[in-house]
């Protein structure tokens, strides 16, 4: 990596991470999607200044993303578990099913080009956010959620999808839970438990799946960039309990409209640059 380019713009982005730490702290609380969906855009972005080959630079913006996501994640979870807005039982249901998801992932993921990855982001994004955007209560798949074997077959997927987007799973748990008629609230709570389950094996996976990987940028443990998650981590971390306390002041169809304008907007960037 040319130090060269360590110029003021390249110190600009990184007071753009800074900036984005916080808001993804921020998101992690107020949508339970562990900032993820904020993170890999950034991380990206800043990889591709530094000069970060393209064949890799998305698979470090998703590993770093996971890296970052396990504190905020669990400072979340704890925080919503404290009001007791978490589904325990879900989750309980999930410990084994959510982490396969997450290790099926890390196997693709050494295998998965970087436009590829954009591709499942942007598409997943702008599913769920069109999803958010026009929701009526009367769209249901259920009076509740079920149980085996779609339980445990949705929480893989969960794992999977979202082990492979860098995020903490909030993106689809949401989804998922609303549609069989839980409130969003705490969808969101729960959500940030996923992101605990998923994080945590995730980063493992990614650090194996780019164990030996000769372009990857200094500081990296295999997929997972060691500078990234030091700088935005703290952050992450701080910001998280107020999220958590704007989400439990929003009602319901604000929190909706902000969660699906969020990922459109995520979407247009990765689509952009898939053309």
């Amino acid at each position: 990596m040319d130090m060269s380019l360590l110029t003021g713009e390249t110190l600009g982005l990184i007071a753009a991470l800074i900036a984005s730490g916080i808001i993804a702290g921020l998101m992690a609380g107020l949508f339970g999607i562990g900032g993820g969906a904020v993170l890999v855009p950034v991380l990206y972005q800043f990889l591709a200044i530094l000069g970060v080959d393209e064949s890799v630079r998305m698979h470090v913006a998703v590993a770093t993303s996971l890296g970052i996501i396990v504190p905020t994640s669990l400072r979340s979870f704890f925080a919503h578990k404290a009001r007791g807005a978490v589904d325990m039982e879900l989750l309980k249901s999930w410990l084994i099913p959510l982490p396969l998801g997450v290790v099926a992932a890390s196997l693709v993921a050494a295998h998965v080009s970087g436009q590829g990855l954009k591709g499942i982001f942007a598409v997943i994004a702008v599913a769920v956010s069109l999803r958010m955007f026009f929701n009526r209560d009367s769209w249901r798949l259920g009076k509740d959620i079920p149980g085996f074997p779609i339980r445990p077959l949705c929480g893989a997927l969960i794992g999977f999808f979202s082990t492979l987007m860098g995020i903490g799973g909030g993106v689809m748990n949401n989804t998922f839970m609303t549609l069989y008629g839980r409130p969003i609230h705490q969808a969101v709570a729960t959500s940030a438990g996923t992101g605990v389950l998923i994080s945590i094996p995730g980063v493992i996976g990614m650090v194996w799946a780019g164990w030996g990987e000769p372009l990857l940028p200094q500081f990296s443990l295999g997929y997972v960039n060691l500078l990234g998650v030091a700088v935005i981590m703290p952050l992450t971390t701080f910001a998280a309990p107020f999220g958590v306390k704007l989400a439990h002041r929003m009602p319901k169809r604000a929190l909706e409209l902000a969660f699906g304008t969020f990922l459109m907007l995520v979407a247009i960037r990765f689509g952009i640059g898939l053309l």
